[in-house]
């Protein structure tokens, strides 16, 4: 069993790209029923955040199982095969564990260190559980990840010093507004980002804050547990004349605060400036309406440019991280090797043995009656000639289960010899599932 992993994040993809492959509520089902299909996949686990979307898969056919991933995230996405080549990775299956170890421990995010992502690594991991889409490999893969992430940030300081999307959003309207005190926010969304961008506001100083949200029964229980205020979202426009920052973070398909709705509010502000931060993937905000005087837009991809002022630190401590991951890779490597190599190995002597047991059956068959020592003589020599063929190939194969390419040698000793691998082991959900496979 091998393990996968094909996506695209903020390294390699702009917000207008990565928002095509956004994968969230209804959809996300349908994406695990699309997947569910595909002959070279097995097990999967859908990653997505405001900063990537990444397949999490397992395969007995690596070649197929990357074809079959590379094939549905172009479906899904729209774009060309050349368009997509542009944008996706997907790293060999010794990088694909080492990178879910450093999505958990905030290495790969955009603000180093953040601590949001942990979270949502356990969140898609037990969506995938609840949709019966993860297997044995990727439980102990996530399960292995998730425990990874607390680990770093026990062992180091990279959580002493937490950074979010959400807090840079705030440290943007900082900057850019000076004291927040008596300013005016209004958070359109209720979910997690939401409100953690409200809170990051209110230890800035905000004390007027308003809730906008789809649900309006949501809305006022935020706002309740921020002592704010709730509105609807058709009311939304009304607000924005009196408003200084508007931070956006839904799971709408579509542009909530567009240039038909609120063009005609923003615009009687006469020029007053007004800061719109969109954290949405797919975005929130119409880009369009960044044309219109005062209004200061800024998408996910600009929170790159927020100097954080623990930058420094968190650099060091991420080489401690690194350190972790690597012992903790190792680990991991150790159990997954085997489960790449043990069924090749036991495939390699069964076939050695019938095809002895069946030459030898014909030698003596043909040499007609013989002595009981002769036969000892002449399996003697059959075992040996067995033993001292297979035992190069079987001593490096258990040598590289624990390296980069264990499963790759794995994988050409099975083609090259076309092995039948029989009760193959896979821990599911605590039993044991045993397959045949060629």
């Amino acid at each position: 069993m091998y393990v996968l992993v094909a996506g695209v994040n903020h390294k390699t993809a702009p917000v207008e790209i990565r928002e095509k492959f956004s994968i969230s509520g209804p959809a996300l089902q349908e994406a695990y029923a699309s997947l569910s299909k595909c002959s070279g996949v097995e097990g999967t686990v859908i990653l997505h955040t405001c900063n990537r979307t990444e397949i999490y898969a397992t395969t007995r056919n690596i070649e197929a199982g990357t074809k079959d991933l590379e094939n549905f995230l172009r479906g899904y996405s729209g774009l060309g095969y050349h368009e997509l080549k542009k944008y996706l990775y997907q790293p060999n299956c010794y990088d694909a564990i080492s990178h879910i170890f450093k999505v958990s421990s905030g290495l790969d995010s955009m603000v180093l260190g953040e601590n949001q992502i942990l979270g949502q690594v356990k969140e898609a991991y037990l969506e995938a559980i609840e949709t019966g889409a993860s297997d044995g490999v990727l439980n102990a893969l996530f399960q292995k990840a998730i425990y990874v992430g607390k680990r770093v940030r026990t062992e180091t300081e990279l959580d002493k010093y937490p950074t979010s999307i959400s807090a840079a959003a705030v440290e943007l309207a900082r900057r850019s507004l000076g004291d927040l005190q008596d300013k005016t926010v209004m958070v359109v969304g209720a979910g997690e980002m939401s409100e953690l961008a409200t809170r990051y506001l209110m230890h800035n100083g905000v004390r007027s804050v308003i809730v906008s949200n789809r649900s309006y029964d949501k809305a006022l229980s935020l706002a309740d547990s921020l002592q704010g205020r709730a509105i609807r979202l058709d009311d939304l426009p009304g607000e924005l004349p009196q408003t200084d920052i508007v931070i956006s973070c839904t799971a709408a398909a579509h542009y909530v605060i567009n240039t038909e709705n609120c063009d005609d509010s923003l615009r009687k502000r006469q020029g007053r400036p007004i800061i719109l931060i969109d954290i949405a993937v797919p975005r929130d905000i119409d880009p369009a309406l960044g044309n219109i005087p005062g209004v200061h837009l800024y998408d996910i991809d600009d929170l790159q440019g927020v100097v954080d002022a623990n930058y420094l630190e968190r650099q060091r401590a991420s080489r401690q991280a690194e350190k972790i991951i690597a012992e903790e890779l190792e680990k991991f490597n150790q159990w997954l090797g085997t489960l790449y190599v043990v069924p090749v190995i036991t495939a390699l002597k069964s076939q050695a043995e019938a095809i002895k047991m069946q030459e030898l059956n014909k030698a003596m068959n043909r040499l007609g009656k013989i002595s009981a020592h002769q036969q000892k003589v002449l399996g003697s020599m059959a075992n040996s000639i067995v033993n001292q063929l297979l035992h190069r190939p079987v001593v490096t194969l258990k040598e590289m289960a624990v390296s980069n390419d264990g499963h790759l040698y794995a994988e050409v000793v099975k083609k090259l010899f076309d092995l039948e691998i029989e009760h193959e082991e896979t821990f599911i959900d605590g039993t044991i599932e045993t397959r045949n496979q060629r």
